[in-house]
C-alpha cells in the first residue's frame, strides 16, 4: 500500500487553519496549514506500509522516548524486578491504531490508545494514554498528551513530540531558534547521557551545536520557545508553561539531512534511557492521571 489510504484520516478545521490526523496510525498528526503555508511538514510520498518511520507530522512518543540499552543492546530496558524487556525507539504508541472522538464544534479531537496483550509484553502496565489536538483559532494549536494508571502499581513513562516543522533547508541559517534558561546535554555512543553544559538564549538552525541535542529546561519554562524565519516571514512560538501541566524536561533539536525540508522541535518530558538513569523518569501512581500540555501559535515576522 503505497497510497494514501484517505478513509483513515480526520480533518479538523478553524476557518483558513486545517489539521490532518490519522488514528488509525499511530494517532499521527500528519499537517497543519493556515490558508496557503504548511506549518507542520508531511511527504508527498509517505510510505504507508511504515508510518510510524515516515519524516512528517507529529509522532507520538509514548511509552518512553530516545534509544535504550541493556548491557549494550539497544532495544531493550530492565524494569523494577530485573527483567528485560525489548521496546522500540521511542516507544510503541506510534506503531498502533487510535480510538478519537471528535469535539462537538468540530474544532478538535481526542485519540486514545490502552494496553493490551501485546503491549504488556513490552510494557507490563494497564493505562490509557490520550493526545487531543484543538485549533484554539487559526493561528493557534493546544496539544495535551494525558497518562492514566489503570493498574495497581505505579506506572514509569516520559512521553513527548517529535514535531516536524516545514522550513526550507536553504533557510536555515537565517532562521533562529530562542529558548528559556537551558542546560545543553546529548546521548553519546555508548547511550549514557553527556554531561550538562550552558544553553544559549539563541542559536540559528545551522549550528552544528543544536544538531540532535537536548535542551534540559530548568523546572517551568516562563518564556516560550521561538523559531523565527525570514524567509518565511514566519514566527513559531511553543508556550510549555500551560495551566495544569507537569513540567516538561527538554526541547530535543533534530533534523535528517543537511537537505530535508524541515526542523524537528520536540518538548519531552524525559530523556532516553530515562528508565535507568533517571533524567526526567515520571511514576503515575494507581488511579492517577497526568497532563502535559503545550500551546503552539504562529504570527507573521
Amino acid at each position: 500500500m503505497t497510497d494514501s489510504p484517505q478513509q483513515a484520516f480526520v480533518d479538523i478545521a478553524h476557518g483558513v487553519s486545517r489539521l490532518q490526523l490519522a488514528p488509525q496510525f499511530g494517532g499521527r498528526l500528519l499537517s497543519w496549514r493556515i490558508g496557503q503555508d504548511t506549518v507542520i511538514y508531511w511527504p508527498e510520498h509517505a510510505d504507508w506500509n511504515n508510518v510510524a518511520r515516515v519524516r512528517g507530522g507529529n509522532p507520538l512518543l509514548f511509552p518512553f522516548l530516545g534509544r535504550h540499552r541493556v548491557d549494550g543492546e539497544i532495544g531493550q530496558w530492565r524494569d523494577r524486578q530485573g527483567v528485560v524487556r525489548a521496546l522500540p525507539m521511542h516507544g510503541f504508541a506510534r506503531d498502533l491504531p487510535f480510538s478519537h472522538e471528535r469535539d462537538a464544534d468540530g474544532h478538535g479531537v481526542r485519540m486514545t490508545l490502552t494496553d493490551t496483550e501485546a503491549t504488556r509484553v513490552q510494557y507490563p502496565f494497564a493505562f490509557r494514554f490520550e493526545a487531543a489536538y484543538r485549533l484554539a483559532d487559526p493561528t493557534t494549536l493546544d496539544v495535551t498528551l494525558t497518562t492514566t494508571n489503570l493498574g495497581d502499581a505505579p506506572l514509569p513513562y516520559y512521553a513527548g513530540h517529535h514535531f516536524y516543522f516545514a522550513l526550507p533547508h536553504t533557510a536555515r541559517g537565517e532562521t533562529t531558534l530562542s529558548l528559556p534558561p537551558t542546560q545543553r546535554r546529548r546521548q553519546l555512543e555508548d547511550g549514557s547521557i553527556s554531561a550538562p553544559e550552558p544553553g544559549a538564549a539563541r542559536y540559528t538552525l545551522d549550528d552544528p551545536l543544536i544538531h540532535d541535542r537536548f535542551h534540559c529546561l530548568d523546572g517551568i519554562a516562563p518564556q516560550p520557545v521561538r523559531l523565527e524565519c525570514p524567509a518565511q516571514r514566519r514566527r513559531i512560538e511553543i508556550s510549555l508553561d500551560r495551566t495544569g501541566s507537569v513540567p516538561w524536561y527538554a526541547v530535543t533539536t533534530w533534523t535528517e539531512t543537511d537537505t530535508s525540508d524541515f526542523y524537528c522541535v520536540e518538548p519531552w518530558l524525559g530523556l532516553p534511557d530515562a528508565i535507568h538513569n533517571g533524567l526526567g523518569l515520571r511514576w503515575v501512581q494507581p488511579g492517577a492521571t497526568e497532563t502535559a500540555s503545550l500551546r503552539i501559535s504562529v504570527s507573521a515576522l
